[in-house]
């Protein structure tokens, strides 16, 4: 039996990319938002598509519309404030679901939340399922395996090419500003903590050149321990801005000083206010072309030598192209086919190691 594809979100930027990704895999889906004169008019010219007219924000009437085994998409964010809702719908419905969010610490309250409900509903919930955070998550699967029962910790460093500042939505600016006043989470001693964003900065080898990244939150933390819990360390790294790795270090630092003063909240915005400078939307076809991403993982012992044991390199499409296809690679397989594990988990626990690297490799991310 396959379920309906529910896209909540579809007029928005990446929800018009994990569109036309769908689309292209012959998926009819059934958009959906608030907005119902824009949702009838995308609905027309993409093909008279079911179009559903949702408050992302009412879960009971989002609820309504949805059955086991259906699958709901939301790339509707910022998810800390619109993304709770939609999860309990989808959770309560048995339906499975996606999304698109590159916050870390609403993947850590959706599990929480609902990781429960959705294992007692049958539904596979897979938040986070994007360029943020599926590639990081595949090649430290592959490191770790390669490496063996000596490897203890993964470092994960995400890369792209090209004019990446040009290159970055409205949406990841957002959250990037918001990264920079919130803590990050990095599995240490086989427990999270949370340390300053950019507090630690890490050289990878990249396309045979070293170059730096600084410490950012990722989803690796939390579902690789699933796959491999004799991993007592998971840090991921950031090296889009890779010469300003320090620099970027010191900002954080200064940024969270601020919060500590009396005007605190009003200083770090103004301090951070100038990462939200950027046009609207996000970059075009043309752009995107010129950004392809790269993600590295090391897998390694723990201890004072720290020796690498394993070294995976994966390279695909631009991180926006990626996550529309592999959310639409994800929707279509859990609509069509069982066996996915269900609850609020990782990649590779819903599927297996190898079928990700099927999956990925089909939409262009490969190991290079």
């Amino acid at each position: 039996m396959t379920g309906r594809v529910v896209l909540l979100g579809a007029t928005g930027y990446t929800g018009d990319l994990v569109l036309g990704a769908l689309l292209r895999r012959g998926v009819r889906p059934t958009v959906a938002g608030r907005n119902a004169a824009a949702l009838s008019a995308l609905a027309e010219r993409s093909g008279q598509l079911d179009h559903l007219v949702v408050d992302a924000a009412a879960p009971d009437g989002l609820r309504r519309h949805l059955n086991p085994g259906d699958v709901l998409i939301t790339t509707v964010g910022p998810f800390e404030r619109f993304g709770f809702p939609v999860a309990q719908a989808a959770a309560d419905a048995g339906a499975h679901y996606l999304d698109s969010s590159g916050e870390v610490g609403f993947v850590r309250a959706v599990h929480a939340r609902h990781h429960r409900r959705a294992r007692e509903t049958g539904a596979v919930m897979l938040p986070a399922f994007g360029y943020d955070y599926v590639p990081g998550i595949l090649a430290a699967a592959l490191a770790l395996r390669e490496a063996g029962p000596a490897a203890r910790a993964v470092d994960v460093g995400y890369f792209a090419t090209g004019p990446i500042w040009r290159g970055i939505s409205q949406g990841t600016r957002t959250t990037m500003r918001d990264g920079m006043t919130l803590p990050s989470a990095r599995l240490h001693r086989h427990r999270l903590v949370d340390e300053r964003t950019a507090s630690r900065v890490h050289r990878f080898t990249v396309r045979g050149r070293r170059r730096s990244a600084f410490l950012v939150s990722g989803t690796e933390v939390l579902f690789l321990p699933e796959e491999f819990p004799d991993v007592d360390d998971v840090t991921v790294y950031n090296g889009w801005f890779s010469g300003l790795s320090r620099p970027l270090s010191l900002y954080s630092a200064l940024v969270d000083a601020t919060t500590r003063l009396p005007a605190g909240r009003r200083v770090s915005d103004a301090l951070t206010r100038p990462l939200l400078i950027g046009p609207p939307g996000g970059p075009d076809a043309a752009l995107r072309e010129r950004i392809p991403s790269h993600v590295v993982a090391v897998a390694s012992s723990v201890g004072r030598s720290k020796a690498p044991l394993a070294e995976i390199h994966v390279e695909g499409p631009n991180p926006y192209a990626l996550t529309g296809e592999l959310i639409a690679w994800a929707a279509d397989r859990l609509a069509t086919r069982s066996g996915a594990t269900p609850g609020v988990v990782g990649p590779t626990t819903a599927f297996g190691v190898d079928t990700l690297r099927e999956g990925c490799a089909e939409v262009g991310l490969v190991t290079v």
